[in-house]
């Protein structure tokens, strides 16, 4: 009894932590907003959408030709957004298509040069960002402001 009674005298209870929890959680979804959009519009700077820089980082990463059925699995998508996807990077020059040599069906797509060099300015600009970001939260608050934002992820 007294364990749960300690439990719940850890919880904060009453009015003004229903008004923080509206107004906090308010707050950090208009941030999150915001955030999200000054980030598209680094990325719109560099010619990027996000969905772009997104395949563009899996291409990197792979280091080589990806088929786009585990490309679509990176991103957590159905094949047909990837190809779609992939139809206007390699309209814009970001990638090329090739044959999956292991699968007949299958096709693979490859980051090319100029997609390589779209990409490191779209992380250039997601570099700007986040230091914009950073400068708004002061240097003692980080840690605690990072504490408070990993509390979600337990929710």
């Amino acid at each position: 009894m007294i364990h749960t009674m300690n439990k719940v005298a850890k919880r904060p209870t009453g009015a003004a932590t229903e008004s923080f929890g509206e107004s906090g959680m308010v707050r950090l979804l208009e941030a999150a907003r915001a955030l999200q959009e000054r980030v598209d519009e680094a990325l719109e700077s560099v010619g990027l959408s996000g969905a772009k820089y997104m395949a563009l980082e899996q291409l990197a990463k792979a280091g080589g030709a990806m088929s786009l059925s585990a490309l679509a699995d990176c991103r957590k998508c159905v094949r047909s957004n990837i190809t779609q996807l992939i139809d206007r990077l390699e309209s814009d020059g970001l990638v090329e298509r090739s044959d999956d040599p292991e699968d007949r069906r299958g096709v693979r797509a490859q980051i090319t040069k100029l997609g390589s060099s779209k990409f490191e300015a779209g992380t250039e600009a997601i570099r700007e960002v986040q230091a914009e970001f950073a400068a708004q939260v002061p240097r003692d608050e980080q840690a605690s402001f990072l504490r408070a934002l990993s509390a979600f992820k337990k929710l």
